[in-house]
């Protein structure tokens, strides 16, 4: 079954072609109900494409006189600049609609331009990509990112990650894109705390009336990389590390640990992580190459101690 925004684009379609159209025929041509129709006849209308509604019982919708999609044209540079976001975005979590928009964008550059940009796709490589992960609908997106826009508050339905399904309203900050997962962070007016949500186990989203006044200094991304950070895990570690924030961030990014300024200058700072193992630690404060100090736990001294001695005896074999 064709997805919500395909049939918004052939609904488009079937209203370029001229004339009046009911809504009766448009609901069979499109394989939807009536009410279906209506919705996506208001995202075109809140993409400014100048849809008018006929009332009376001959009525329906057309575009407004002489409306076309204009075309699109694009320098070599621009041309090449969404191949490669098409590229590049496969890690979006999009990757079916990146398949025909790049098909698309292909089939219509002139013979000169096709061959030149074949010659840079035919030469990338990628050396990891995300991992696969469920495309958000595109409805509840545009509808998300909608409100986002305009400060509005939102309805939604989500199932959490025990698979309870509950009604949620939320104040959107902002849309992230993280390891090929779309999320939505903002605050829970109910609960008086932020949240964030993923925009895959969203089943239904409504935009509410009413505006809210988002913090001037909420950060999306870094709420997110945060909330990862302070995740329920079975080992909660503490140290103290002889170095800059940026000099540990090389092994230990922001969705893994909280670092913490002293509060003298040229203290050693304070960094806080939550692990579901602690095998793999040694080895990252090992390449930090910073003087460090465990705080808790006492398992990850062992450990430390244990990759020390490996690494001294190993030095001490001979050939």
């Amino acid at each position: 079954m064709a997805r919500p925004t395909a049939r918004v684009l052939t609904l488009l379609q079937l209203l370029q072609s001229g004339g009046l159209r009911t809504l009766a025929e448009l609901a069979e041509r499109l394989d939807v109900d009536e009410r279906t129709v209506r919705r996506y006849v208001d995202h075109l209308i809140d993409l400014d494409v100048p849809v008018e509604s006929v009332r009376g019982r001959y009525g329906g919708y057309r575009l407004g006189p002489g409306y076309r999609m204009p075309p699109l044209m694009l320098t070599d540079d621009e041309a090449l600049a969404v191949m490669l976001g098409l590229v590049s975005g496969r890690g979006a979590g999009l990757s079916a609609a990146h398949e025909t928009a790049t098909a698309k964008i292909r089939r219509v550059l002139p013979d000169r331009l096709a061959r030149r940009l074949d010659a840079v796709l035919g030469s990338l490589a990628f050396t990891a990509s995300s991992p696969a992960a469920p495309a958000p609908d595109s409805t509840i997106l545009l509808t998300v990112a909608s409100a986002v826009e305009a400060h509005r508050p939102v309805s939604i339905t989500y199932t959490d990650r025990t698979g309870r399904r509950s009604g949620r309203v939320v104040h959107p900050y902002g849309l992230v894109v993280h390891a090929g997962r779309w999320y939505v962070t903002g605050a829970d007016p109910h609960a008086g705390e932020d949240r964030t949500f993923r925009l895959d186990r969203i089943t239904d989203a409504r935009t509410l009336p009413g505006a809210f006044e988002p913090p001037a200094d909420f950060d999306p991304a870094q709420r997110l990389l945060t909330g990862f950070a302070g995740a329920g895990y079975p080992h909660e570690v503490t140290l103290r590390i002889d170095g800059t924030a940026e000099q540990i961030r090389t092994r230990l990014p922001a969705s893994v640990a909280t670092i913490i300024e002293p509060p003298e200058p040229g203290g050693w700072l304070h960094v806080e992580l939550r692990a579901q193992r602690l095998d793999w630690l040694p080895g990252v404060l090992a390449s930090l190459d910073l003087p460090f100090a465990i705080e808790r736990p006492d398992e990850l001294r062992d450990l430390v101690a244990a990759l020390a001695a490996r690494l001294a005896a190993s030095a001490r074999r001979a050939p």
